[in-house]
């Protein structure tokens, strides 16, 4: 089991201290980030640790900080912004895709851009159509932007690092189901890699996964595992770039492939992979590819309509029995009774 106790938002806290203390004229600033929840826990006492110049509080004026945040990388201050939500981003669009992404490029390689964007996302307690979208294929989608999606505290962590002393601008995208999460809780060893991740090995379906979703996928295996299938999880944390040999590596193996997306169907992560695999490995599989997404429309915010909305491991377990043409008695399998929480020490609605 892995010995170390700390959990996911205290892994981000640890990553931004250790880059703060490295380097001495990186500064990290975000709506809220020194409020009495530092977003989530994850910017407690950096202030007081580093100074208000360096780590800060900042108006609500996405657009704006994030141009800031450009002529400070190519002035060599390297900065990270945090986003409380993704949806709030949208609102810099212009300075990410046309001046952070670009910048390299445009400047034949002299000039690079350290900036490094997290944004929180996630569903539930309310939050509606504007308040919990999983917009990373949007960024993928642009040349010169890094996406990483950690699922586990200590690929957060090193993932993090990685990403502040990138000299060119990462997306870093945040579940807020994840933040208590300690990966002793799930994981029996630590990850290996700062790509796909295997976190558990099987041998007759691939279960490609991201983010919260991939706790619900080993939930699944062990449910599956009880009847003789056994299940490959293969965890996501790199969105841009993919490693798509590791994955196709496990699925050679397997001969089956499920794909957990957190997002839309329509131009979809696991779109992109699907691709991939029709491409690489065109009528080589025993069944059909296949993807569980969330619905094409936007989330309500209604706790009743949200109900049977999003993907959890029941419907990983049904949707996996339907591949095997195989059946087993699910009516043990209670869900949560507040499924738009992820336990009961989630609080809300930030």
């Amino acid at each position: 089991m892995l010995k170390k106790k700390m959990n996911f938002k205290d892994s981000i806290n640890s990553a931004l201290a250790f880059s703060l203390k490295k380097d001495k004229n990186m500064i990290c600033y975000g709506l809220g980030i020194n409020d009495p929840k530092s977003i989530f826990g994850t910017t407690k006492n950096l202030s007081k640790k580093f100074g208000q110049n360096r780590v800060f509080d900042v108006p609500t004026s996405e657009n704006a900080l994030t141009g800031i945040a450009v002529g400070a990388a190519i002035s060599g201050i390297r900065t990270v912004i945090t986003h409380q939500r993704l949806d709030f981003s949208l609102l810099s669009m212009d300075q990410i895709v046309n001046s952070a992404a670009k910048w390299r490029y445009m400047f034949g390689g002299k000039l690079s851009v350290p900036i490094t964007i997290r944004m929180i996302l996630g569903r539930g307690w309310g939050q509606g159509p504007t308040h919990s979208q999983n917009l990373a294929p949007m960024f993928c989608n642009i040349p010169g932007l890094k996406v990483f999606m950690p699922t586990f505290a200590d690929d957060a962590k090193r993932l993090l690092i990685k990403s502040i002393f990138d000299p060119n601008p990462v997306i870093f995208l945040e579940h807020r189901w994840l933040h208590e999460l300690k990966d002793e809780d799930f994981l029996d060893k630590k990850p290996d890699s700062l790509s796909s991740n295997i976190i558990s090995k099987g041998s007759d379906l691939t279960l490609i996964s991201m983010s919260y979703l991939t706790l619900e996928a080993l939930k699944a295996k062990k449910i599956l595992k009880k009847i003789g299938i056994n299940i490959e999880v293969v965890d996501l944390i790199s969105l841009k770039p993919l490693n798509i040999s590791k994955i196709l590596k496990s699925i050679k193996k397997t001969n089956r492939v499920l794909i957990l997306d957190t997002g839309f169907p329509y131009g979809s992560i696991s779109s992109e992979i699907l691709s991939l695999i029709y491409k690489n490995l065109n009528g080589k599989l025993k069944t059909s590819p296949i993807s569980l997404t969330m619905p094409d429309i936007p989330e309500p915010t209604s706790f009743f309509l949200t109900k049977n909305l999003y993907i959890d491991h029941i419907k990983v377990v049904k949707t996996v029995l339907k591949m095997f043409k195989k059946s087993m008695n699910l009516k043990k399998l209670k869900k949560p009774e507040f499924h738009d929480v992820p336990g009961t020490w989630f609080k809300g609605p930030f």
